[in-house]
């Protein structure tokens, strides 16, 4: 696993920490750092796409970008008392994953009061519903172009910086 995977995971968690403790907001996350150390960081919804076009933009950055690593977090409901904060960190040269899971607890107004550590397991790859982004993608030529015009619309709006050493 390359070190900026094992510190993606480190930062993501301390990053929903908090943005769920201290603001009580819970988005869909995805970051990816590239082999310049060049990390880039957006809320998912943001996108308002359709999962499928969603998952082939997401897969065009990291293709694009050549990321090295990127992550992927959301809020997992199993029933209202039982909230998860899960994220994967997928490495492009590794069939192996990170997953983090953190169980989130909420006060009877529905705010965020607790959040549990972070437990970090390693899963294969190809278990991950989103574990795919490496995979060729084929786009239409007009595809290509609402996402390359998309990305440098975001870019001005996102989180970027250097995690190069």
């Amino acid at each position: 696993m390359h070190l900026f995977s094992e510190n993606l995971a480190i930062e993501v968690a301390s990053y929903y920490r908090n943005i769920v403790l201290g603001h009580g907001a819970t988005p869909k996350v995805f970051t990816m750092v590239n082999g310049d150390g060049d990390q880039y960081l957006f809320f998912i919804d943001d996108l308002q796409m359709e999962r499928v076009d969603e998952d082939q933009f997401l897969a065009y950055i990291v293709q694009q970008h050549d990321a090295l690593t990127y992550a992927r977090g959301t809020l997992v409901i199993v029933d209202q008392s039982q909230q998860f904060i899960e994220f994967a960190v997928v490495d492009k040269d590794d069939q192996q994953a990170i997953i983090c899971s953190a169980e989130l607890t909420r006060d009877l107004e529905d705010k965020p009061i607790a959040l549990s550590e972070f437990e970090k397991t390693l899963v294969k790859r190809e278990s991950i519903v989103f574990g795919h982004l490496y995979d060729p993608v084929k786009l239409s030529d007009e595809k290509t172009e609402d996402y390359e015009s998309l990305w440098e619309e975001m870019k001005a709006k996102i989180l970027h910086r250097s995690m190069a050493i």
